[in-house]
């Protein structure tokens, strides 16, 4: 704004983001490009009300991200949720690489029960191969820390589908047309 020459409050910034990001968003994911069939999955922390709540993403072989969600626990449910929802907009992955978490495994083990063995989800503890979603988380967070945490968790989804937009826009994973060389030329694109 301030290139504009526009001198505009942070929380009027944070209102626009609130109220426009939603709709943004369910445009440009039509023009989202698909996600690779192998994912490296973790989960991060941010505040809500002043507690710890997670931040479950992953991203594919390439680095591209797959999906994100916000959960007030880091338990087999909330990792469930994330799995669902990822594969809903995404498709079934062949492998998903995760850390240690108990709760990322049995979650994953529920997804492929009752499923033909060439159907199932391969699932590996791989620590190194997971430092593509480390690396990753330091987009959104970047963004997020400085915010010193959300009030609600509806605000904190909204937001960060918000930032994470921003995040996937930077790393081009929206067809766009080659005319569109400048960030915002792209994310004008995909708003109209």
């Amino acid at each position: 704004m301030r290139d504009r020459g526009l001198d505009v409050d942070h929380s009027t910034i944070g209102r626009w983001v609130t109220k426009y990001s939603p709709e943004i968003i369910n445009k440009a994911m039509h023009k989202k490009n698909a996600v690779g069939r192998r994912w490296r999955m973790d989960e991060t922390y941010i505040k809500i009300r002043g507690k710890d709540a997670y931040l479950f993403r992953a991203v594919d072989k390439s680095g591209n991200t797959v999906d994100f969600y916000v959960s007030e626990k880091r338990d087999t449910e909330a990792a469930l949720a994330f799995f669902k929802k990822a594969i809903d907009q995404n498709g079934r992955p062949e492998l998903v690489n995760i850390d240690g978490s108990r709760s990322n495994k049995a979650a994953l083990e529920k997804l492929n029960v009752r499923k033909h063995k060439k159907n199932r989800i391969e699932i590996r503890k791989c620590k190194y191969l997971n430092n593509i979603i480390e690396q990753d988380h330091r987009g959104p967070k970047l963004r997020v820390i400085p915010m010193l945490g959300f009030k609600s968790k509806c605000s904190a989804e909204t937001i960060i589908a918000g930032v994470e937009f921003m995040h996937m826009l930077k790393k081009n994973q929206f067809y766009i047309p080659y005319q569109c060389g400048s960030l915002s030329s792209k994310f004008n694109y995909l708003a109209s």
